[in-house]
């Protein structure tokens, strides 16, 4: 019997967990497709390529709010089997609270790992899909930024000078055997050649130690300059947003290429985030489900349902903007940012263990 009825619980849960995910996909579609319509509507390509596009981008957004979906469904199953009696039947078989809650948020964090596993490997070639295609149809080409097996290169136009900046290795905030040519766009003709050992990209003002200098107005003699700078239009962050997009990474990837991607140029601080990330992701489902279960569960009356959802719905738009805070402060270094991406778990965690054991008494 018990066999029954946890199946009957976890397919229950598991189905809606299923229509909201169909719900979020539909609004989805729906907000990026025009998005997608807008970037395109200077190409006679018709909508054939931006659905396409937003099927490829919707995954990887369900993923990001997967705590959320497992919330609301959370609410929705609770609520559901309050108000058709089924919770009083399943307390009158040995159910108590407390062990349906464990089922519910147990099979939430087994979905959560299914999902790191045998989803975000599909889902990486997805996004890679996608920001291949989105850049070969992308205006800006006077500025370019390509990652490959000889490097980083960046291409700059400012001014009628086109720079291109290549760098053997690209680690933390510094460029590595670095080699700038400038050239003038109107004449054809090199400016100059600049080559340094390495430089601080930190800010747009680019900081060498030291850079050999090579004019044109001086037949390219070599001019040793201590302290050079450099103005450029990227800097550590730009370079990270443009392509260091971690959603191109699946976790078996991350895990298996650690010290590969490295070597490509991503920075220990930056995968040890994402890692944290992906580890974090199936616990934090399982306190969204006992999180839920406080509001809906905390009363058997129906007519404090909407009470209940409006709270819950507030504490979930909270979570959001705390746990966007918490990583804010830890990539500003204002807190260790491991510790400010397992912090919203941390205090979801503290507020879940006392709530719990009022719920079970009831």
């Amino acid at each position: 019997m018990n066999t029954v009825i946890n199946k009957y619980l976890i397919f229950g849960f598991l189905k809606c967990v299923l229509n909201v995910i169909l719900v979020f996909i539909c609004l989805g579609v729906i907000l990026n497709l025009f998005e997608e319509i807008e970037f395109f509507k200077n190409f006679d390509l018709g909508l054939g390529l931006p659905f396409l596009l937003t099927i490829m981008f919707i995954p990887n957004l369900i993923i990001k709010l997967l705590p959320f979906i497992i919330f609301i469904s959370a609410m929705w199953y609770l609520i559901s089997i309050k108000n058709n009696k089924d919770l009083l039947t399943l307390k009158v078989f040995g159910f108590s609270n407390l062990k349906i809650i464990i089922m519910l948020a147990l099979t939430s964090f087994i979905f959560g790992s299914i999902v790191l596993v045998a989803l975000t490997p599909i889902t990486s070639v997805m996004v890679k899909f996608y920001e291949k295609t989105k850049s070969e149809y992308s205006r800006d080409v006077d500025h370019l930024v390509s990652v490959n097996k000889n490097g980083l290169w960046i291409k700059e136009v400012n001014n009628g000078v086109l720079r291109i900046t290549t760098a053997e290795t690209y680690v933390d905030n510094y460029i590595n055997n670095v080699t700038v040519y400038e050239l003038d766009m109107v004449d054809n003709k090199m400016l100059r050649r600049i080559e340094s050992d390495r430089g601080n990209i930190t800010e747009n003002t680019w900081f060498f130690d030291s850079a050999n200098v090579y004019n044109s107005d001086k037949e390219y003699e070599k001019k040793i300059v201590e302290n050079f700078q450099l103005e450029s239009r990227y800097n550590v962050d730009k370079l990270n947003n443009l392509y260091k997009n971690l959603d191109t990474i699946s976790f078996i990837e991350l895990i298996n290429e650690y010290k590969e991607l490295q070597g490509r140029g991503y920075s220990k601080k930056v995968l040890s985030e994402q890692i944290n990330k992906f580890f974090s992701l199936p616990v934090f489902l399982f306190l969204m489900v006992v999180l839920a279960s406080i509001f809906t569960m905390s009363s058997i009356s129906k007519s404090q349902n909407t009470y209940y959802v409006i709270i819950s719905i507030i504490t979930c738009v909270l979570i959001y903007y705390f746990k966007d805070l918490s990583i804010a402060m830890g990539q500003t270094n204002r807190i260790s940012l491991i510790f400010s991406i397992w912090l919203p778990v941390i205090v979801i965690g503290l507020f879940c263990s006392i709530g719990i054991l009022q719920i079970n008494e009831k």
